[in-house]
Order: structure tokens, then C-alpha cells, then sequence
């Protein structure tokens, strides 16, 4: 078998999705070398192949990255297409070198620099930053092997439209922002039952007049970009919360919930007899089971001593016990907004920094790459 040529780049970026292409634009100023690698076949796939009716649930004032607002109605809520062709059009715009198709199998050691194997392609880099979101590889209970063959099951990751689904009831399992808006849609056409626990919720509509000032400055660049970080006390104690147990409904009300006629049903604990078994000690005659129960990071391929469990070690992403390694992208990694589209940015600009101070960078290469590439500074 012939030997594969190994290509150095001082960084490469793993994930072309937001945080990966906020990460590169931030880059592309300071003058530093790097590469992005994503698996999809293009950018913004990972949106794309999300369910068909997906909005965003913040406006579009708030939906563009740094050095390029998104081409909408400041106040409408964007589609999941749309944001996929947005991301291309980033990328295109500032030039970013983005290798598609291109799935990282190995991020190991290779003496003082990082060894990267995807698939026939082997790169070494001085630094690699994880690009990636927490929502990975789609996380289901064992029991779900045992319910009954003919029961329709999908996870959230797999469901795009009502027509996937057979006749008859539905049992959503989880009932955070993607249970409550597939149970929407779904009870349309089918009876629905919805397990998990009372999330809460936001007390106003996203979409109506008041949340205009409310959802912008009180909860997006206040309370999740400036108040719930890591350096405050009240974040500290809330991350935590965030991480194991989701957020608030922000879309979608317990009221409308119920007056669209879904009903809620005790916790999902097992199965019995194929069939769903609740706490109650109920079972579901269901046609249908749609998983909303979170995933599982994905990162077994990082052979790095940086994790704990499914979690990387970092401090607002920087790796301490492996430097030059970074993570973009998590939820909460620096702030509640981390892992949104308004707070990408900041992250991405910190991990730029401590690269460019990393590597030497001169104040010539700033001024000149500055001068072509804006960069947002709330």
C-alpha cells in the first residue's frame, strides 16, 4: 500500500459549521495559516439535514457571524436552509479554505505537534482546534432495542417530516425545545404523547412586539453573552444545570402544548412487553416513538488524555493540560451563548488570540489583514 503524503498546516480546524468558520475568519485577520476539514459533503449540511419546518429560535439581527450580518429581516426567524446557505456564502465571501467530505479518524501526538487522520488524508499542526457542537452522535436508552419490531422508531437527529411516520400515535420522549415543536407539528396528523419533564419556559413570544427588546438586549446580549459566563458566580452555578438538563422552552408554551390537545405522560423507564413502560406503571399502545434524549459529544476519536467521560478538560476552551489544542462550539464553554450563533464569535476571537500570541504574530499582519476583515467587538 502506498504511503500517504502528510501535510503540516500550522492549524487545523476540525468542523466547518459556525464556530469552525468563525474560528477561520478570526484566523484569516491575524495572518495565520490554517485549514478547515469538515465531513458533510457541503457547508452548512449539518443544518440542512435537520427536520424540514426547523426555524431558528433567535431573529436575524442575531444570526449573522462576525463581519457579515445575515441577509434578513432584522426581526424574522430564519430557516434552517437558509442559515445553511448563509454559511456558504460566509465562507465564500472571506475565502476560507474549507476541505467538505473529509472526516477527521484520529487526533493524536506526533512529538511536539498534533497528528490529524482523516480517512486518506494525514496532516501534522502546531495547533488543532475542535470545532464542533455537543450534538454528535444521537444518544437513545438500551431499552430501545426491545420495543416492538414493528413500532417506527427515530431519533431527533433522523426525523425531517410527519410522512416518515406510520399511522397512528406518537410518543415523543423528552420534552425540551425539539420535543415541544415536533409534538406541534406531529399532533397535526397524529395523537401525541409527550414524556420528560417540565423544562420551563420563557415567559413572553419570541415573536411578538415586546420580546424585540426583551429577547435581544435582556436575554441574548445580556443575561446569556455578559451575566451567565464562567467568571461570574451565578454562571458558575447555572452551567452546571444547563449542561445535564437542557434549557427553557423558548418557542413553544406548556399552554400551547396542551391546548393543541398533546398529552403528558410520566417518565419513559423501560419496556414491557415491546411496548413503552412508564414510571406509572403504564405501558403505551404506540405506533411510533420519536427520541428527543440528547446526544453524546462524539469525541472517542480524540486519543488525547483531555477528557472526562464524553467531555474535553478546558477553561473557556483552552485545553491547559495540552497546549495548542482548543474547542469551539460547546455548549457553555465560555458563556450560556456559546453555543449559540450571537456568541460563537467571541470564543472563536479568544482561540485566535491565544494562537496568533502562540505563534509570534506580528503587528504588521494585523494592521494589513485588518483593514479587509471587520470584526464585531460586542
Amino acid at each position: 500500500m502506498a504511503t500517504v503524503p502528510e501535510q503540516h498546516v500550522e492549524t487545523i480546524v476540525i468542523g466547518g459549521g459556525q464556530a469552525g468558520l468563525s474560528v477561520g475568519y478570526h484566523l484569516a485577520r491575524r495572518g495565520r495559516p490554517f485549514l478547515i476539514l469538515d465531513a458533510a459533503e457541503r457547508i452548512g449540511d449539518s443544518w440542512r439535514q435537520r427536520w424540514d419546518s426547523l426555524r431558528l429560535f433567535t431573529p436575524a439581527q442575531f444570526d449573522g457571524l462576525d463581519g457579515m450580518p445575515f441577509p434578513a429581516p432584522a426581526h424574522s426567524f430564519p430557516s434552517k436552509d437558509e442559515m445553511a446557505d448563509y454559511l456558504q456564502a460566509y465562507a465564500d465571501r472571506f475565502r476560507l479554505p474549507v476541505r467538505t467530505g473529509v472526516r477527521v479518524d484520529a487526533l493524536s501526538r506526533a512529538g511536539k505537534a498534533f497528528a490529524v487522520h482523516a480517512s486518506e488524508h494525514r496532516f501534522t499542526a502546531d495547533n488543532v482546534v475542535v470545532a464542533m457542537s455537543n450534538f454528535q452522535q444521537p444518544r437513545v436508552p438500551d431499552f430501545a432495542d426491545v420495543l416492538h419490531s414493528g413500532i417506527v422508531q427515530l431519533h431527533s437527529a433522523q426525523y425531517n417530516r410527519p410522512a416518515q411516520l406510520k399511522p397512528g400515535s406518537v410518543l415523543i420522549v423528552g420534552a425540551g425545545n425539539s420535543g415541544a415543536e415536533l409534538g406541534m407539528e406531529l399532533v397535526r396528523a397524529h395523537p401525541v404523547c409527550l414524556s420528560g419533564r417540565d423544562t420551563g419556559h420563557i415567559p413572553f413570544r419570541i415573536e411578538g412586539r415586546a420580546s424585540r427588546v426583551i429577547l435581544g438586549r435582556a436575554v441574548l446580549r445580556g443575561m446569556f453573552h455578559r451575566v451567565l459566563t464562567v467568571t461570574s458566580p451565578i454562571g458558575r452555578r447555572v452551567r452546571p444545570k444547563v449542561l445535564t438538563a437542557g434549557g427553557p422552552l423558548i418557542r413553544v408554551k406548556p399552554k400551547d402544548l396542551t391546548a393543541a390537545g398533546i398529552e403528558r405522560v410520566a417518565r419513559v423507564v423501560g419496556a414491557r412487553d415491546g411496548l413503552p413502560l412508564l414510571a406509572d406503571g403504564r405501558t403505551l399502545q404506540v405506533s411510533n416513538v420519536i427520541w428527543c434524549t440528547g446526544f453524546n459529544p462524539g469525541f472517542s476519536w480524540i486519543r488525547l488524555p483531555v477528557l472526562d467521560g464524553h467531555e474535553p478538560r478546558h477553561r473557556s476552551g483552552l485545553v491547559p493540560s495540552a497546549p495548542g489544542l482548543y474547542f469551539v462550539g460547546l455548549h457553555f464553554l465560555h458563556a450560556m451563548s456559546s453555543g449559540m450563533i450571537h456568541g460563537v464569535g467571541r470564543d472563536a476571537q479568544r482561540i485566535a488570540d491565544a494562537i496568533g500570541a502562540r505563534g509570534g504574530q506580528t503587528r504588521s499582519e494585523r494592521a494589513s489583514l485588518g483593514r479587509h476583515l471587520p470584526v464585531r467587538t460586542t
